[in-house]
């Protein structure tokens, strides 16, 4: 079963510093149709204008992953990280027991493009914590590079929740597939480019939910790139 959410589809807002789309229910957009799929809560696609950001504020009881595309976002939060994340690499805050934390453009010339991703830990109350990390391109290129997992798989960021998280770059006219074991669920995100998968295309910024699949086929229509999230 295949729901695709389109891009197009999707909760917007213009904020003048920040230009937002929530795939899910979040903030101002509320949508009962589109809540969360299986454990993932929030998908913000963000452009966050030079000298923008998001001032101090609480998390608690949540895995948050952060991707930049473009430009470079400056993190600081109450555990004494800071940190600036830039195109390529991967950032996973813990929020757990609680946390505060602040995101800010540094550039004063450039905006930052970036998805910001949220899922549900297995457990609540945890100690919070930090991780950032880049991954070589050349085990992403062609093929799913595992960037995130509950045991830390090949080298891949640590998130309390039974998810895997997958990039992939794709050059045109590529296919690659991925296996879903009994009872997994599978979130396809495109960040650029158009694929199809099991058919049906996904242009940038739209999604796709499966459930009762046994395999992703998954082929580029030009140069893309994309996030699989295998769910359980």
């Amino acid at each position: 079963m295949f729901k695709v959410r389109k891009a197009a589809d999707r909760g917007h807002a213009d904020l003048g510093w920040l230009d937002t789309y929530h795939t899910f229910s979040f903030s101002s957009y509320q949508d009962s149709q589109h809540v969360r799929f299986r454990t993932l809560r929030v998908m913000n696609e963000d452009t966050v204008q030079p000298g923008g950001g998001f001032g101090e504020h609480p998390h608690e009881n949540m895995e948050i992953v952060t991707y930049v595309l473009e430009g470079a976002l400056e993190h600081k939060d109450s555990m004494g990280n800071g940190e600036i994340l830039r195109p390529g690499e991967f950032q996973r805050m813990s929020a757990g027991s609680g946390i505060t934390h602040s995101e800010f453009n540094p550039s004063q010339t450039d905006p930052v493009h970036l998805y910001q991703i949220w899922i549900f830990p297995d457990k609540k109350g945890l100690t919070p914590s930090y991780e950032q990390k880049r991954f070589d391109d050349d085990k992403m290129v062609n093929q799913l590079r595992l960037v995130a997992s509950p045991d830390a798989a090949d080298g891949s960021l640590t998130i309390h929740t039974d998810a895997r998280i997958y990039l992939a770059k794709l050059d045109t006219d590529i296919t690659i597939d991925h296996e879903l074991a009994a009872g997994r669920h599978a979130w396809i995100q495109v960040l650029r480019g158009k694929v199809t998968v099991n058919g049906s295309e996904l242009d940038t910024s739209d999604g796709m939910a499966v459930s009762e699949e046994e395999r992703l086929n998954i082929q580029s229509l030009n140069q893309a790139e994309i996030m699989v999230f295998d769910l359980p």
